[in-house]
């Protein structure tokens, strides 16, 4: 592999943003994920290439943050260096030379107002390749569907912590089932578990970002 390429993934991993970020302390004054996706493309290395590397810092990221040896403070500066690189790929994405694996659909449910889950999930499974698609918070069943309908072959997570929300969220899935019975849905949320998203009707369940990530990955398996 390319050295630049190791880096690349190595400071999305870390959370190394650019040379001025001043975390992570042992690599204070490096070069950071902005400068060095920079220089690889100076150098000619394919879009792709970086993406994969990048792909590959947040998966080790995310098993990190699952085992808890990492937190959510770690999680969210991987995510900003990745975004520093996504920053440099973005023409790529819209000229059609760099394809995402899918379009993934997420939202707090209706009468849920907390987005820091959500927002986890969304930047992890985003770092994995997937063209994320962010509803926000307090999202009803009805603007799900319209989504839905708008983006064919998407995959839709629903997000919740309140204990309240979670009939909203059991007929939320319903509905999308009932508009589109192929669409997978996976919930998460702290009052969650795998029977009770079994019983909502839901394809499968993601107790922390990186198990939405396993999910997707197996959805790109069986395709």
């Amino acid at each position: 592999m390319n050295p630049l390429i190791e880096r690349i993934g190595h400071c999305v991993e870390r959370g190394k943003v650019n040379k001025s970020s001043p975390y992570p302390v042992d690599m204070r004054g490096h070069d950071g994920a902005d400068e060095l996706t920079r220089q690889a493309l100076d150098a000619a290395i394919g879009p792709d290439a970086i993406l994969q590397a990048c792909h590959e810092g947040m998966q080790r990221i995310g098993e990190k943050f699952s085992r808890s040896e990492v937190f959510v403070p770690e999680l969210l500066m991987a995510a900003k260096a990745m975004n520093a690189v996504m920053a440099h790929l973005k023409p790529f994405f819209q000229s059609g030379s760099v394809k995402t694996k899918g379009k993934f659909i997420i939202g707090t449910v209706s009468g849920d107002l907390h987005d820091i889950g959500k927002n986890l999930v969304a930047m992890v499974v985003e770092g994995n390749g997937w063209e994320v698609i962010d509803l926000g918070v307090d999202v009803k069943a009805t603007r799900f569907t319209e989504i839905v309908k708008e983006n064919p072959g998407c995959v839709v997570g629903l997000s919740a912590l309140l204990t309240t929300t979670m009939a909203t969220m059991s007929t939320t899935v319903q509905e999308i089932k009932a508009h589109f019975p192929d669409t997978n849905v996976i919930v998460g949320g702290a009052p969650l578990s795998s029977a009770a998203a079994e019983k909502m009707g839901a394809d499968g369940y993601a107790p922390d970002p990186q198990g939405a990530v396993a999910f997707l990955r197996k959805l790109s398996i069986h395709e």
